[in-house]
């Protein structure tokens, strides 16, 4: 209970919804603990919602433990509602690895106009992560997502390497199929964030091809770039993200990464209120990933993302921009 008592006044009061996850270890270790070498000051856990999944046995048999965790090493306070979790808190993180219940969490926090970390997967499914952004954005309650590569050090050098004329890149990594949910939706976040932070918005298409043991996903970007997802159905496996350019590739150097540069930017965006990825980013990765899934289902047909946003209900201020299809160019034959 050391931790529990070495905060400051100028810390921020944080409320954990979900203990089901190891993140709700990990981010409060990082917040609680001066000790640890990890430590982000300026926040605090105070009180969490333990919530399970009965039917995601990655949820109902790790619960127990994390709540133990959290209450007796970092002296957080173990509430029986959401409700009760509100009171005299600051800021939220929806942790729960359910995306399923994800909406559900959002709309019962919107009311106290809280700063929210959203824990990926945003939801399980395209048309609830975008009520979720849409919700957000009409109590004006600040909300983010993101994946911790987005600020892995190798993914960032990555992103920022000088290449001539770059022409597209290539990521990978673990993504284990999870029930009840697109397939990318879980752990191929993680690989599918780390290619979009290195080429930036701008996907216009997507094609998948699938198997077994792995499905590769190509993203063409306005621009003419190419971005492609090669994604393992296992875990673990490693991840990597190369740039490539006019006769250079750029391959990230640093595998190594954690939670704390995210953790880091979760409490800014406590402090500022001010989202670091704001929501048309993130719902143009979950239309990747979202389309992906369609293509897959179509047996490997060219989906482009601003269909799928637009299925899903996304207002037009979040769509991308509509593809002007051209006629193709007339060839005329060279006579040898």
């Amino acid at each position: 209970m050391t931790a529990a008592t070495s905060s400051t006044a100028a810390d921020l009061r944080v409320g954990v919804i979900g203990l089901d996850t190891s993140h709700a270890q990990e981010f409060t270790a990082r917040l609680n603990d001066p000790a640890n070498p990890s430590y982000v000051p300026g926040a605090r856990v105070v009180a969490a919602f333990p919530v399970s999944s009965a039917d995601l046995p990655n949820s109902a048999e790790r619960i127990e433990g994390f709540t133990t965790l959290v209450r007796d090493k970092y002296g957080v306070r173990i509430v029986k509602s959401i409700p009760e979790l509100l009171e005299n808190i600051d800021a939220i993180m929806i942790l729960s690895l359910d995306g399923r219940v994800h909406l559900e969490q959002v709309k019962a926090v919107l009311g106290a106009k809280k700063p929210v970390f959203l824990d990926k997967p945003v939801a399980a499914s395209l048309k609830e992560a975008v009520e979720i952004f849409r919700l957000a954005e009409q109590a004006g309650t600040p909300l983010f997502s993101s994946s911790a590569m987005r600020w892995y050090p190798g993914v960032v050098e990555v992103a920022n390497a000088k290449v001539a004329s770059p022409s597209g890149a290539t990521s990978y990594g673990p993504a284990p199929i999870q029930l009840f949910h697109p397939d990318l939706y879980f752990y191929g976040i993680h690989p599918t964030e780390a290619l979009f932070t290195v080429l930036g918005s701008g996907c216009v298409s997507v094609v998948c091809t699938s198997g077994e043991g792995a499905s590769v996903v190509t993203g063409q970007w306005s621009d003419g770039r190419i971005g492609t997802l090669y994604a393992m159905h296992c875990w673990p496996a490693p991840y990597k993200v190369s740039l490539f350019g006019k006769g250079q590739v750029f391959e990230q150097h640093t595998d190594s990464g954690d939670y704390t540069p995210l953790v880091r930017e979760i409490v800014k965006f406590f402090q500022t209120r001010q989202p670091p990825v704001i929501a048309a980013k993130t719902l143009e990765i979950y239309a990747f990933m979202e389309g992906a899934d369609e293509s897959k289902r179509r047996h490997g047909v060219p989906v482009l993302l601003r269909d799928v946003l637009e299925d899903a209900g996304c207002p037009e201020k979040w769509l991308l921009p509509k593809v002007v299809k051209t006629a193709a160019p007339k060839v005329t034959p060279v006579n040898p």
